[in-house]
């Protein structure tokens, strides 16, 4: 996964648009964008969206249910798990226990539905709060339907009494920084990718592809979007370049072809196992994403 898009569940015409994106997963909200009095449309209007469209298009499906305390998230699963969505984002998890929690409760879900059992992801969103983002060490054995794991800042920033999660240039404060590098420290960890947050105002292209190519950079393999227009630009900074390609590949070959040892030289540049590592994690994006 590269791109992932927010569409409101209740906005049959968004839904539609979102079809046209081009990103790699479609994420079906009934959480935030959503009226706490609409959410039974909601359902009932994603449900209709996903089991219509979900054959005929190459984009998955998740669905962000309404977080487990809310109460809400067992009436959430019951509309969607019939039409089977390919995965659920849980918001406002506070540690690998909420991931496996969920876990169980999917399981009884496709065991009534006929799907094969862990068929279904799991990406929660994992600092929205402050004791989530201090349990981010708890997500490696917590279940193997983990595909991801993301952050949020703008919840985090209502549980702290921040009053703004970014500077006046645009950039995120030293607590929300501290979230962001221990959502890559936890995905490292569980052995999954990170997935960048949202960035608010789609109008600043700019300073959109800036923080794209940053967050590529730091160790994020793809990243959420709010508006269509975003996900082009997501899809090319997490696509791996034709030069990184090219590299990565001398690296492997330079491994091969000497026997893999410990370190090899190329062009007079050292390169350990680390290099080769990251060497086949690029070839690996690279084959996923077509490039």
């Amino acid at each position: 996964m590269r791109s992932l898009l927010f569409v409101p569940g209740d906005s049959e015409r968004k839904l539609e648009k979102s079809l046209q994106s081009g990103a790699d997963i479609l994420i079906v909200d009934l959480e935030d964008s959503v009226a706490a009095g609409n959410k039974e449309d909601a359902r009932r209007i994603a449900a209709e969206f996903i089991a219509d469209k979900k054959a005929g298009t190459s984009s998955f499906f998740y669905v962000r249910v309404n977080d487990l305390s809310t109460g809400l998230t067992d009436e959430d699963l019951e509309a969607m798990m019939a039409v089977r969505p390919d995965g659920i984002i849980l918001p406002k998890a506070q540690g690998g226990q909420d991931v496996t929690h969920l876990a169980a409760k999917l399981r009884v879900h496709e065991a009534e539905q006929g799907i094969e059992d862990g068929t279904t992801r799991i990406l929660p969103i994992i600092t929205e709060t402050a004791s989530g983002v201090l349990a981010a060490s708890t997500y490696r054995e917590a279940s193997p339907r983990l595909s991801g794991i993301t952050w949020g800042a703008e919840d985090l920033s209502a549980d702290i009494g921040a009053r703004t999660a970014r500077d006046e240039d645009g950039r995120f404060t030293d607590t929300f920084r501290i979230a962001r590098a221990m959502t890559i420290l936890a995905a490292a960890s569980a052995e999954v990718a990170a997935v960048d947050t949202v960035f608010p105002n789609f109008r600043d292209e700019g300073g959109f592809r800036r923080e794209c190519v940053e967050a590529e950079r730091d160790g994020f393999t793809a990243k959420m979007a709010i508006h269509p227009a975003q996900v082009p630009i997501i899809n090319e900074a997490f696509t791996p370049s034709a030069e990184a390609v090219a590299h990565s590949k001398a690296v492997i070959d330079a491994f091969s072809a000497a026997g893999n040892p410990g370190v090899v030289a190329i062009d007079g540049q050292m390169y350990d196992r680390p290099h080769l590592r990251r060497a086949e994690r690029i070839l690996a994006r690279a084959k996923a994403a077509g490039a």
